[in-house]
């Protein structure tokens, strides 16, 4: 078995998922890619011309606790225990606590973001600990910072992924496992293609993918990237709560399920 390190990563069929495997493969390390649409993603990885012996791609729905944690063993089983897990599969839908459909679209993006990600984690935990090596990455948002209108499902859950890792992170301090806490701004990605409000500091997959590279690697606790959403972000904790609600007044929400 090949010496080269191992990065594992869901969501790798699209957006910062696939530039993020693409940019720890020009590092050398060799790739278990995850995501729903494993057809889709075994023909970009061809496409991209990606050497055969270093990579594998595994199906599986986060959302399915037994179709994630059986692709982190049979990850293990495959090509060995990884050294970088980054749990990024992820989604972002708009809802009105008023109506009553929107509530299962709270449970869905919960079970993605949330349990999907303790999810993608939880196979590779004991043989870290044995090893005592090996970083788990959650991809947080800045809309874990603050509530936004019309993002009542997506800011909370992406809320509970920072305080989740950093319960992890805490936990697994004394085993030799990291836990990097990444905090996007605005990413070009089909997932904030149809937003309909001003996106400041908006960054490309590919340069997101370096700046997240040198933190993960590095092995820094928590990084939000790009660095000027980092001060938008300390900005929005210290606002008072009037002065919050009354910035935010007005602003376009996301979209709803079927908009």
């Amino acid at each position: 078995m090949s010496t080269a390190p191992l990065l594992f990563v869901t969501g790798a069929s699209s957006g910062i998922g696939q530039a993020l495997a693409l940019r720890f493969y020009r590092a050398g390390y060799r790739l278990a890619l995850v995501a729903r649409r494993a057809a889709e993603l075994q023909a970009w990885a061809q496409a991209q011309g990606l050497d055969t012996t270093r990579y594998a791609v595994y199906g599986a729905d986060v959302c399915d606790i037994d179709s994630i944690t059986g692709a982190g063993r049979a990850c293990i089983a495959a090509q060995g225990l990884p050294d970088v897990v980054i749990a990024n599969a992820g989604i972002s839908i708009g809802i009105d606590t008023a109506v009553f459909g929107d509530i299962e679209v709270m449970r869905r993006v919960y079970e993605t973001n949330n349990i999907g990600m303790a999810a993608t984690f939880q196979p590779f935990v004991t043989a870290m600990r044995t090893r005592r090596s090996g970083t788990l990455v959650g991809i947080a948002s800045v809309a874990g910072i603050r509530g936004l209108p019309g993002h009542g499902a997506y800011c909370s859950s992406k809320a509970a992924v920072i305080s989740y890792c950093e319960t992890l992170r805490g936990e697994l301090r004394d085993a030799g496992v990291k836990v990097v806490t990444v905090v996007p701004g605005y990413v070009a990605t089909p997932l904030t293609a149809k937003n309909r409000y001003s996106m400041p500091f908006l960054m490309q997959p590919d340069a997101f993918a370096d700046k997240s590279f040198a933190a993960i690697t590095a092995g820094v606790s928590y990084r939000v990237i790009p660095w000027q959403m980092g001060l938008v972000a300390k900005l929005m904790r210290l606002l008072p709560d009037a002065l919050f609600d009354r910035v935010l007044a007005g602003r376009p929400r996301k979209h709803r399920a079927g908009e």
